[in-house]
């Protein structure tokens, strides 16, 4: 597929539990997926964002997932009976105990989808060991070497996560199973009589992998026949509690923890403001990953490149310097009313900082550049043709960006933060080589924040929804002429300092919406990504960072792919996208 830079595009963000098929079983599947890339093709959208696909854990979390090469299981589509063409009776039977009506309405109910998935994949390991060709035998057993890199050590991890009643956390586990040595020593010595029944469900985590290598292909060719290109994601990190760190301990450092620096924007959480954001993740041990010419890193990059056309790098910044927490997130509460001095005490003497090092000196900048280069560049040469995207917001130190620019990956584009000197930057001066979006999976959506002003003005969380909309507003050339009427201004022209419209005079479908969709695609980024809800006008959020919300990885989309399409009023919003995206050419 073309993806040179040279060609502008857009496409549509979306987290794929988030999708609703004709036929789902409770969360957004591979079948729902198809669906959204007929109907964006449709549309004139060339691109299919989504977040990571790992395998993930309790939290369920695509950013904190177990494995960093295991796929998601949940994510398969098996409402039709595949695979092994189970028949209708083995599926009544998987399906005896579930309300299917229930289970799809409303949220991903994740305990539930999960056992479901499970059962529906173990009746088919059952007919496949009973009875496949002699062909899908030779390429399952040609599939399992081919990963032999990951795999076996992947599924002996979900083995002991059964044994231990369903907990990752490899460290609170008995001694037979606390290492992978220990743990591979009690997979020798396990008695005679459950040998068999252990080496079948290692056997069963690894056929699951191989179905889910099979469906994603499939996806990717039937992505690639519609002319949709895939956009991958990694996240920087791995889970504290993951197959990764269990079976490669000393490429992490385990005794600090990574996150972001304090942000005084996080008005709802305390603990982000004082302290930062504790995410848990183990740091990476950069010296010992380099003496086996990072093997991790190239085979989760690998990994990717077979699902996706491209990929975005989340907190691409971490790969120069990382905020380190010396305790886990569980003790938050604990570090949340103290301060420096009592912390210090705590901890004794280990305070946050950055790792490697600060960028407190010329020198310590230079190197932190350097080894960051060093690092991102063993990504490309693993990427090969796939083009890369690094996600480089929040406070990010002024060498990243033009140290990105100068490797070739594409940065990012938030145009309500895109300032200088006090005043919005064009779209028009924004660098080829970047993704314009005005929301990620962790933003509210612009529906969002106009209703927050319509139902709230005078409030602190109106006052800033409205900051961000007259930020949109003027990028959008929406302004407000000497008569306070509200007027549009030609698109990516000097006009950063025109005063922003009066909100209240905008309706949002037929002013505010066709202005900030024509600027976003009008603008000079590669890439123009709208997120699925700014693209039906919802104002409902996936995640609400900082926060361990059980809500949070849960929303759906109200309607199906299906009703979607068939609506009529839907219909006219994407009519208007699509009259855009062909006036930009981004089709």
């Amino acid at each position: 597929m073309n993806l040179s830079p040279e060609k502008k595009i857009a496409g549509v963000l979306v987290p794929l539990f988030a999708l609703r098929g004709e036929n789902d079983l409770g969360i957004g599947d591979l079948g729902a997926l198809r669906e959204l890339i007929d109907w964006i093709a449709e549309v004139g959208f060339t691109l299919v964002q989504l977040l990571p696909i790992n395998e993930t854990g309790a939290d369920n979390s695509p950013y904190n997932a177990i494995s960093s090469m295991a796929i998601e299981p949940t994510a398969l589509h098996l409402a039709s009976g595949s695979p092994e063409d189970l028949t209708r009776d083995e599926l009544a039977d998987a399906f005896s105990d579930m309300d299917l009506a229930s289970l799809r309405r409303g949220r991903v109910k994740y305990r539930q989808v999960k056992d479901l998935k499970q059962r529906i994949l173990e009746k088919a390991f059952a007919n496949f060991s009973g009875g496949a060709d002699e062909n899908r035998q030779s390429e399952f057993q040609r599939f399992c070497e081919d990963e032999s890199s990951w795999l076996r050590d992947y599924a002996l991890f979900r083995v002991l996560i059964e044994q231990n009643n369903g907990s990752a956390a490899w460290d609170q586990w008995p001694p037979q199973h606390h290492t992978i040595e220990s743990a591979r020593n009690w997979l020798r010595d396990v008695p005679q009589e459950k040998q068999s029944a252990v080496s079948r469900r290692l056997n069963f985590f690894c056929y699951v992998q191989w179905i889910a290598h099979q469906q994603w292909r499939d996806v990717k060719t039937h992505a690639e026949q519609r002319g949709v290109a895939l956009m991958g994601d990694i996240p920087f990190g791995v889970s504290y509690y993951s197959a990764d760190v269990f079976s490669r301990p000393n490429e992490f450092m385990l005794e600090w923890y990574g996150g972001a620096p304090p942000e005084p924007t996080f008005k709802d959480d305390a603990f982000t403001q004082k302290w930062g954001q504790n995410w848990g993740i183990p740091l990476y041990r950069w010296s010992a990953m380099r003496e086996n010419n990072f093997q991790w890193w190239r085979e989760r990059v690998r990994a990717t490149r077979r699902v996706f056309h491209l990929f975005r790098i989340d907190h691409v910044q971490g790969f120069y310097r990382v905020y380190a927490f010396p305790w886990r997130p569980e003790k938050n509460k604990e570090f949340l009313p103290l301060d420096q001095h009592q912390m210090l005490e705590r901890t004794g003497g280990r305070a946050p900082h950055f790792v490697p090092r600060d960028d407190d000196t010329p020198e310590h900048r230079e190197a932190n550049k350097r080894e960051g280069e060093e690092y991102l560049r063993t990504i490309l040469a693993e990427a090969g043709a796939a083009r890369v995207a690094g996600e480089d917001l929040g406070v990010v130190p002024d060498y990243v960006r033009p140290s990105l620019q100068t490797l070739g990956i594409a940065g990012f584009k938030i145009p309500q933060w895109e300032m200088r000197d006090g005043m919005i930057i064009p779209g028009g001066r924004y660098d080829r080589l970047s993704v314009a979006t005005y929301a990620t999976h962790d933003h509210e959506p612009m529906r969002a924040s106009w209703e927050e002003v319509r139902e709230h003005p005078a409030s602190e969380t109106g006052q800033q929804a409205r900051a961000i909309l007259e930020k949109i507003a003027l990028f959008a050339g929406l302004s407000t002429n000497s008569q306070g009427t509200a007027v549009s201004h030609p698109r990516n022209e000097n006009g950063a300092d025109w005063k922003p419209p009066r909100l209240d005079q905008l309706d949002y479908e037929k002013d505010f919406f066709p202005a900030a969709m024509d600027a976003l695609f009008r603008c000079n980024s590669w890439i123009a990504i709208v997120m699925i809800t700014d693209l039906l006008a919802r104002s409902y959020r996936f995640n609400v960072p900082g926060t361990k919300a059980n809500l949070n990885w849960t929303r759906r989309i109200q309607r199906s792919i299906a009703k979607l399409r068939s609506s009529r009023k839907e219909r006219k919003r994407v009519q208007l996208i699509h009259e855009l995206l062909v006036k930009t050419a981004r089709v």
